[in-house]
C-alpha cells in the first residue's frame, strides 16, 4: 500500500531552510522507506505527552520528522522537520 505524503504549512518553511542534501535525504526517506510500508508505526516512535498526542517521529541522522498518520485516508501529514535539538520546541 502506498501512502500519500502531505506537508502541513508548519513544516514548509523549516524544510526550505534545510541544507539541500539534508532536504533530499528526508524526502527520499519519506517516499522510499515510509510511504511503501503497510504499517508506518514499525519504524517510527509515538511522542509522549498531551501536547504531542497522535504525533509520530522518524529519525534521519540528526534530524527528526514529525508526522500525523491518518489511517482512514491513507495519508501522512508532515507537521514538523528539524534538527533533533530544535524540532520539539
Amino acid at each position: 500500500m502506498a501512502w500519500t505524503i502531505e506537508y502541513a504549512q508548519s513544516s514548509r518553511k523549516p524544510m526550505e531552510r534545510l541544507d539541500p542534501m539534508v532536504r533530499r535525504r528526508i524526502r527520499e526517506f519519506l517516499s522510499v522507506r515510509i510511504a511503501m510500508l503497510d504499517d508506518l508505526r514499525q519504524l517510527g516512535e509515538a511522542l509522549q505527552g498531551t501536547r504531542y498526542a497522535g504525533i509520530w517521529r522518524y529519525r534521519v541522522g540528526d534530524y527528526r520528522i514529525l508526522v500525523n498518520i491518518r489511517d482512514e485516508v491513507v495519508t501522512i501529514i508532515v507537521v514538523g522537520v528539524g534538527h533533533r535539538g530544535e524540532v520539539y520546541r
